[in-house]
């Protein structure tokens, strides 16, 4: 990604992956098929650095989107704060952000299906995870997972 404006602010991929970790949802943007722009907010879990997983049903514009042009923008608040600075006189917003480029894929392996799931549901869901096993055998073969493989580090900024 290009050097922001306000170079100050940035912050390395490792604040910004808290970032993503932290925020409630995380938006995914996308080209539909006739060029116009197509985000939507998303419950995403991160595996590791640079992999993503989200669930959705088996059709609709997401997967219309990702099979025509599987490249993927991320952007994420985990913190904003609007501020009337009496002092100054100024109208502000304090925040955390960050943004992700990558390339999204239908995952086709069942077991890594129902590892992405599973770490949904402890990140959404912790407190019942007793009933994760039993909601697999009955939805997995209709539930899409989706992979998001990030294709360069993610980028934060920050107004403190």
């Amino acid at each position: 990604m290009k050097q922001m404006r306000k170079a100050a602010r940035q912050k390395d991929e490792e604040w910004a992956l808290n970032v993503f970790d932290r925020a409630p949802f995380v938006t995914m943007s996308m080209i539909r098929l006739d060029g116009t722009p197509y985000g939507l907010p998303l419950s995403l879990i991160r595996s590791n650095r640079r992999t993503f997983y989200f669930h959705c049903a088996d059709e609709g514009d997401k997967l219309d989107c990702i099979r025509a042009n599987p490249v993927v923008s991320l952007s994420a608040v985990s913190r904003c704060t609007p501020k009337f600075e009496a002092e100054k006189k100024n109208f502000t917003m304090y925040y955390d952000s960050a943004i992700a480029l990558g390339e999204a894929e239908i995952v086709t392996d069942n077991s890594e299906k129902i590892m992405a799931l599973r770490l949904l549901c402890q990140r959404f869901l912790p407190k019942h995870m007793e009933n994760f096993d039993e909601a697999i055998k009955r939805s997995l073969e209709r539930t899409v997972v989706v992979k998001i493989t990030l294709t360069e580090p993610s980028v934060g900024k920050s107004k403190p």
